[in-house]
């Protein structure tokens, strides 16, 4: 396939991935699943850079789930540990490329290490401009709209907010992804076919697009498939 035609193709203004298949990807090769953890990881590196540089302005990555917990201690406590190395990394080619960084879930249970990372990603991009990189880490969409309307219960206790004047604009505000559009494109790897609690409310009018393509081995020519495959599709949002 040849490189893509930016100017025939539409490209989505906010991006989301479930990065899906890691451990068996690793599995097939005989290799240990935080391999292909890290593997994903580069992957992951690699994506970013070339969806920004597509045109993708808000970018949204599932990385590990409140129900990645329930998966065997050791591979649980590798996945927990790559905020740090990845942000140790990466964070100086993210502030250079002006790409803010937002966390979405309760990163208060991550290893010190890790949670630091964070912490220090997002206050060191708070600046930046050209791009937002959402990084869904210990997330749950359904966990995410409870928090927010225990929140708004709170706030109307609390005689701060007038319910009547409670809308959907209001209602994001209370959500992580507050500083985001709604999702254009979802794109989930290694053909399962499910949104797994990830971004609901954010998710109601994407398109939904999955490969059979294990994350670890998804390349720049994948994305183009998805990206072409988003241009053929008429979005309607309820209309005729």
């Amino acid at each position: 396939m040849s490189l893509l035609n930016k100017k025939e193709m539409k490209i989505p203004n906010h991006l989301a991935i479930i990065l899906d298949g890691n451990g068996r990807w690793a599995v097939k090769k005989g290799l240990s699943r935080s391999i292909g953890h890290k593997v994903g990881a580069n992957t992951m590196k690699e994506m970013i850079t070339y969806s920004f540089s597509l045109g993708v302005k808000y970018l949204s990555l599932y990385c590990f789930s409140i129900d990645n917990f329930k998966r065997e201690k050791q591979e649980v406590s590798y996945l927990l540990s790559l905020p740090d190395h990845y942000f140790n990394k990466y964070l100086d080619d993210l502030i250079k490329d002006d790409i803010k960084i937002i966390i979405s879930g309760d990163i208060s249970v991550l290893p010190t290490n890790s949670k630091l990372a964070c912490e220090k990603a997002m206050f060191a991009t708070k600046k930046c401009k050209a791009h937002i990189l959402n990084i869904c880490l210990n997330y749950g969409s359904k966990q995410e709209i409870i928090k927010a309307c225990k929140q708004i219960a709170y706030e109307y206790k609390d005689n701060k907010i007038d319910i009547s004047s409670l809308d959907e604009i209001n209602f994001n505000n209370y959500l992580y992804s507050k500083d985001l559009p709604d999702i254009d494109l979802l794109i989930r790897t290694s053909n399962e076919k499910r949104l797994s609690n990830f971004m609901l409310y954010q998710m109601s009018y994407a398109e939904l697009y999955f490969t059979k393509t294990l994350w670890p081995a998804f390349t720049k020519k994948d994305l183009q498939k998805a990206f072409i495959e988003f241009s053929r599709r008429k979005r309607r949002f309820g209309g005729v």
